[in-house]
Formats: structure tokens, sequence, C-alpha cells
């Protein structure tokens, strides 16, 4: 623990420079931009923004980018708000009370509510990582290739188990997932793996392209087809109402300290923010007292899943540090550029690379603080920016999304692959296919197969080496129960149902 609160003053010592506050404050308003403009979001935006971090230093780099994570998520809360638009996936939760408090003359209220709340979730996460990070890590050094095979294995069933989508949908989007990151050279072996006779597909399909098309363009094909219309409450904020929205949030800290729950739990998990929010704002209209007045302009509906959303964000890079296996799909995309900057995620990087790990985290609770002042003071700006024409907006993002594309590589193909994808992602959007599992899948897929083969290669074919010794076994069982688990929900649910069709019979016989 004292170990830890050393480390975290080190990082502090690290992060409070004037350079980097200014790159705090630059990525916030990034964020805060990425979030209000539908079509974009975290993932899509700290895709477009990594290949500028390429000539920065791993620790600049890592604060630019997760503070415009932490920007993004307020961003989006603030359109869900005003104009029921969510900039964000995890802000559709948002959208439930905190347009009817706009529309009822609480803007003001609902965003400081949205804003603290998510703060404060936020720090809850941001503790959490700093107490945990350094135990995590040392259990982490006892893993080998078993032992990371398991991890990787627990962290795709634990997507079909608790993504929150169809499990069968899930299983495709990560087949998918596996299937584009194993095109190109095989590292082993050698050989050509699955690139059809296109040469430009010996070099594999890079990881942010995918992304750029799947968030990016497909997230605005899907806003084009629902003919968005920016029409909201009025962005003006009140002081008073603001200073009676801050007296009046000790009232709430049940649903505060739930929310925190959940989002730690969720971020940790794979469920990832969007799953938090929801789960958060389910839990909250069951055990409220006002349970009954949710959707209709209930603060509590607002506080819940704010708090959850960044919670479960900032609690997301705990596992993407300590073990390689990121808890949503912002902190996927983190994890391939600390491998473009030449970081191995893992326990090594805590000794490795210390300034890295604890500058980011001392970063982690400066750039949240930074988040909800300017989150505040730049709502009446972006209220103004979506009144702009969509037709305007629009192409902003198809160019931006296209230069981010071509930017990777410098190679006209990944931009035919971006729409590609773009057209992938729109239609996996309708057909409610997730896409986090399908960039997981991408980013970690190679490392689960090296890991794999290197415990083959060990206990010479035999699957018994991911049972060979406690840790390895309990990894694998529970990989093996989150894999099984939507069968024996199915099972239970339809045991209860026709136990209670029996007993229902019974009574009426009687």
């Amino acid at each position: 623990m004292l170990s830890n609160l050393d480390a975290l003053m080190h990082g502090f010592s690290v992060a409070l420079t004037a350079h980097h506050l200014m790159l705090m404050m630059a990525g916030v308003l990034l964020g805060v931009l990425v979030g209000v403009l539908p079509g974009l979001g975290a993932p899509n935006g700290v895709t477009l923004l990594l290949p500028l971090t390429f000539t920065m230093d791993p620790v600049s780099a890592i604060i630019l980018l997760t503070s415009l994570y932490w920007g993004a998520l307020f961003g989006g809360s603030t359109t869900s708000i005003l104009f029921n638009i969510p900039g964000e996936p995890s802000s559709v939760a948002t959208t439930f009370d905190g347009y009817p408090m706009a529309r009822q003359g609480r803007a003001s209220e609902a965003l400081t509510l949205a804003f603290l709340s998510a703060g404060i979730g936020a720090m809850v996460g941001i503790v959490v990582i700093t107490l945990l990070s350094s135990a995590v890590a040392s259990f982490a050094l006892r893993f080998g290739p078993p032992e990371y095979f398991a991890v990787y294995f627990l962290a795709f069933a634990s997507f079909i188990a608790f993504g929150g989508g169809a499990p069968l949908k899930t299983i495709v989007s990560l087949g998918l997932g596996f299937g584009f990151g194993m095109m190109g050279m095989d590292t082993v072996s050698g050989s050509m793996r699955l690139t059809f006779d296109i040469p430009e597909l010996i070099r594999g399909i890079s990881f942010l392209v995918v992304v750029i098309g799947l968030f990016g363009l497909g997230e605005l094909l899907l806003t084009i087809e629902e003919g968005p219309e920016f029409k909201g409450a009025n962005g003006r904020l009140d002081p008073r109402a603001m200073l009676r929205a801050l007296v009046s949030l000790p009232r709430y800290w049940v649903a505060v300290l739930r929310g925190s729950a959940v989002g730690v739990w969720m971020g940790i998990t794979p469920g990832g923010p969007t799953a938090a929010s929801f789960m958060s704002y389910g839990l909250a209209r069951r055990m409220s007292r006002n349970g009954a007045r949710f959707g209709q302009g209930e603060p509590e509906g607002v506080i819940a899943p704010e708090t959850a959303d960044h919670s479960a964000g900032t609690s997301a890079m705990l596992p993407m540090l300590a073990l390689g296996i990121p808890g949503s799909a912002t902190s996927a995309v983190m994890l391939g550029g600390l491998m473009i900057w030449g970081l191995n995620p893992g326990p090594m990087l805590f000794t490795e690379q210390r300034d890295f790990v604890w500058g980011m985290i001392a970063s982690m609770y400066l750039g949240n603080v930074i988040g909800v002042v300017l989150a505040l003071a730049t709502v009446p700006l972006f209220a103004a920016m979506l009144s702009v024409s969509f037709s305007v907006i629009g192409p902003i993002i198809v160019t931006v999304c296209l230069v981010g594309a071509y930017t990777v590589a410098g190679a006209p193909f990944d931009l035919w692959l971006a729409l590609v994808f773009g057209a992938a992602g729109f239609l996996m959007k309708k057909l409610d296919y997730p896409l986090a599992p399908l960039v997981l899948a991408m980013v970690i897929g190679d490392k689960a197969e090296d890991a794999f083969r290197q415990s083959m290669l060990l206990s010479n074919g035999s699957l018994g080496v991911l049972w060979s010794n406690p840790l390895v076994g309990t990894l694998s069982t529970l990989a093996v129960l989150f894999l099984l688990w939507p069968v024996m929900a199915a099972l239970l649910g339809r045991h209860r149902t026709s136990r209670a069709m029996k007993l229902a019979q019974a009574e009426n016989r009687a």
C-alpha cells in the first residue's frame, strides 16, 4: 500500500509539468469535441489521434490519449442531456432522464449532477487502480504461457457471458476478429494466411483501419439513416441551479456508491462502460424509492449511469496495463498504441517502465478534474456547435476518418478497407452484433495464439497443461464456466418457467 502511494507521488512528479498539463487540457477539449459529435466516439477519437503520437515519448502520448478518453465520456453526456443524442454509446442510458430534465428547464441541474457524479465515479476507479495495480502486477509475474492463454481465454469467455449482447453474435464477432487478425504472414511458420492472393493483405490488416471503419464511418452511416435532428434544450447554465444540484448530490450517495461498484467490476471485466451504465441504471430504477419516476426526469436516473460509465472507463485501464487485456473498446485501441510505442503490457511494465505507468495513473487524477471543469465551461459552446447542419459536420467526420486511415501506413488500399469496414460496422450495429469483441480479438488474438502454441509445445500437445496447477486450473475452469454460462442461464430460466406453470396448473385444479 505504502509502496503504491510512494509510486503515485513519483507519478505526480512526472505528470505535473507544464507540457503535460497542456496536453491534458488539449486532450480533454478534443475528447469533449469527439464526444459531442455523433459519428465519432472515444475509440475512434483515440484511433485518429494515435498516429500523431508516434513521434512523442510514451508518457506524453498516453497522457494525451487518456485525457481525450475522459473528455469524450463527458462530451457524450452533454449531447445526451441537451439534445437526446448520445455522443457515446455509454451515454445512451443518460438520455432516459437527462433529456426530460432538460426539457423541463432543468438542464443546468442535470449537467451538473452528471459531471459531478461522473467525476466521483472516475476517482473511485482511479483509486482502485492505485491500490490494486502493484498487487495485480505481482500476481501476474507467476504467469507462464498456459496461464496467459487461460487469461486470454477468460477474457473472450467473459465477453460471451457478460458482454450484454446475444452470446452467438458475440462469438461471431470474436471469430471475425480472429480471422482479420490472422491475415498476413504467420509469425511462427512464415507462411501466408487468408491473403486470398491479394498482395496488399500480406502485411495484414491494421486494427487502426478496422476501428476507424467500424466506429467512425459505421456510426456515421447509422446517424445518417436515422436522420439526425439537432434540436435540443437551451445550453445556457444557471449558476444557482448548479449550486442547488451540488448541494443535493449527497442525498444520492447510495446511487453513487452502487454505480461506482458496478463500474469498477464492469471495467475490470470486459463488460465496459456501456454495459456498466445500463446495469447501474437498471439497478437504480429497481432499488430506488423513486423508481416509478424514472424516465420522467429523475436526478438519480442521471447519477447512476454517469457514475458507472466513468468508473468503468477508468477501471478498464488496470487489466490493460497489468495483464495486457483491455476492459473496453477504447482501452483495446490504447493497448495497440502501447505495442506501437515498443511497450509490452504486463507485470514487467510496472518495473521496467515506472515513469510511464505511474505518470499515466497520476495524470488520470488530474485529467478527470480538468475534465469536469472544462466540460461545464464548454457546454454553451458545443450546444451552439450542434445547431450547425449535419450536412456540414458529416463531411468533416468522413474527411477526418479517411485521413486517419491513410496516415496509418500511407497505403491507398487502407482507404478501401476503411470504407468496407464502415459498411460492416453499419450492418453489425443494425443487426446488434457487438463491435468490442471484434476489436479485442484483433488486438490480442495473436498473443492468445502464441501462448496456446507455446503451451502445446510444453505439454507435447496435451490440453491437460491448462489444469496443471491451481492457478491455471482456476482460470481455465472459470473460462469454461463463463463460456457455458449462457446455456446454463437459458436452461435455468426454462426450468423456472416450467416450474411456475406447474404450480399455476396445480392451483387452478385446487
